[in-house]
Parts: structure tokens; C-alpha cells; sequence
């Protein structure tokens, strides 16, 4: 496939997992268009359904293996969430199942985090989830807590292989709930227009750049943005057909995207 460039400084929101790295892999070409990015002043956002980390700690862990972004050029689901609860029930509380990342963005949007009748469950990402917390959150979504979700995808790519990610969880509280979440990540339009809002920049100059059909692209389509899908995650060629929506642009690597 060519390179492809565009005649028109446009911003970009930029999955990370699967486009710019592969579990602690950084993909190759992928600095080398961080730096056509800021090089061509152009305005961009790392866009992440990944909530377990901090922007801060997410940009340390990423020049540790020597991709260098800085932080303020970090959006999370996590930070999605906090935008969503200062808008739906400012000053509220919520039962929290995930890390560090999904906390601190929880008690920024000044809510207490608690497992007495909270206002909200609010599920993440975590490999250390125990049946203690999932007993906790099914009751108390039953006894009437709203459910949220930081994001849909029910599978995640690291360097050893496909690991089950929040929305298989999510599945299991809502068979035993028989509540469905409310999911805040891609490919909710939210997700998107926090993110647009956040980068102060409008969706008819704005680009995606995705790994997955069912979350990157898809939310680019929902929202009106320009789409390009890279072969470096999820989502294979062959999988393509199988949507009925289609991604702009399709590319082997973000190696490939000359700004």
C-alpha cells in the first residue's frame, strides 16, 4: 500500500493499543510519525479505551519504551467517564472496579469513591479483578446503582496474544444483573466529541486512525471524522467485509500516514 499524505493540515486522534504499540512494543514507524505530527504543527490526541493508566503515568511508560508523548497529548476512557459524571450528577459517588488510572480521573470529577449505596458502578480495566468485587458490583447494581463501563472492547492486543478485556466483563455483571452498561469509550460518539472538545479542534479537520472495526472506526463514522484503519491490531484485512461501514483509508502502519 502507498503512503499516504494530506494537502491539509488536519488533527488527529490516535488509538494507541494495536497503532502506536503492541502490549510494551512500540510498532515500528510509529515515532517517526509522532514526530511528522508535531513537526507539522499539527494538532493531536493519543485516544485510549485503555483506563488503567494516568495520561502522566501512561506518557512515562511510553518514553520508557522510547515513544515520547507528552501527557497533555493523552486521552483516556477514564478521562471520558470523568467528563460524563460532572455533566450527568456533579458531587455524586460510585462504586470503582479498576486501577489507578480510572481512580484519580473519578475523584477529579469530584466524586467519592464508595461501596456504600453509590450513585454509579463504574467498571474498568484490570488483570486483578477477584469475585469478592464482581459479587460486590452485581449487588449493588441490582439494588439500583447505574452501571457504566469505560469501554466495549471485549478483547485487548498485547506481545503475548488477544487478552479478555472490559466488555467481557461487562457481559458477565449484565447476565447477572440483567442491566446492560452504559459504555463511555469508543465507539460511543461521546468519547469523540469530549476528546474534540478536550484538543479544541472540530470533526470536519479531524482524522481517526484505528486498529479496530467495531470501535475506532465505527466511532469515526458515527461522528463524522475521517477514518483510516491500520493492519497493525485487531482488525485483519479480511475482516474489512464483514462491517457495513467502511474505513477511509486503509494502511499497514501508522508508518505509512504522512501528515
Amino acid at each position: 500500500m502507498s503512503n499516504i499524505a494530506n494537502k491539509v493540515v488536519k488533527n488527529y486522534l490516535i488509538d494507541m493499543d494495536g497503532v502506536l504499540v503492541k502490549g510494551n512494543t512500540v510498532i515500528p514507524g510509529a515515532n517517526q510519525f509522532i514526530e511528522r505530527l508535531i513537526e507539522k504543527k499539527c494538532k493531536f490526541l493519543v485516544l485510549t479505551n485503555n483506563p488503567k493508566f494516568t495520561p502522566e503515568d501512561l506518557s512515562h511508560l511510553l518514553k520508557v519504551h522510547k515513544l515520547d508523548i507528552p501527557y497533555t497529548n493523552i486521552f483516556t476512557s477514564a478521562m471520558a467517564v470523568g467528563t460524563f459524571l460532572k455533566m450527568q450528577k456533579p458531587n455524586g459517588t460510585a462504586y470503582v472496579l479498576g486501577e489507578s488510572g480510572l481512580t484519580t480521573a473519578i475523584h477529579q470529577a469530584g466524586y467519592v469513591i464508595t461501596e456504600y449505596n453509590p450513585d454509579y458502578v463504574i467498571l474498568g480495566e484490570s488483570s486483578n479483578f477477584n469475585f469478592d468485587q464482581i459479587t460486590k458490583a452485581v449487588r449493588l447494581i441490582r439494588n439500583g446503582a447505574r452501571f457504566i463501563a469505560t469501554n466495549p472492547d471485549p478483547l485487548g492486543p498485547t506481545e503475548s496474544g488477544i487478552v479478555p478485556a472490559c466488555g467481557a466483563m461487562a457481559s458477565l455483571i449484565e447476565k447477572a444483573t440483567g442491566r446492560s452498561p452504559f459504555y463511555i469509550g469508543k465507539p460511543n460518539p461521546f468519547m469523540m466529541r469530549s476528546a474534540m472538545n478536550y484538543l479544541g479542534v472540530h470533526s470536519e479537520n479531524t482524522v481517526i486512525i484505528g486498529d479496530r472495526m467495531d470501535t475506532d472506526i465505527v466511532a469515526g463514522v458515527q461522528t463524522g471524522v475521517e477514518t483510516i484503519l491500520v493492519l497493525t491490531g485487531v482488525t485483519k484485512i479480511e475482516d474489512v467485509e464483514k462491517y457495513p461501514y467502511r474505513p477511509t483509508k486503509i494502511v499497514n502502519s501508522v508508518e505509512e500516514i504522512i501528515p
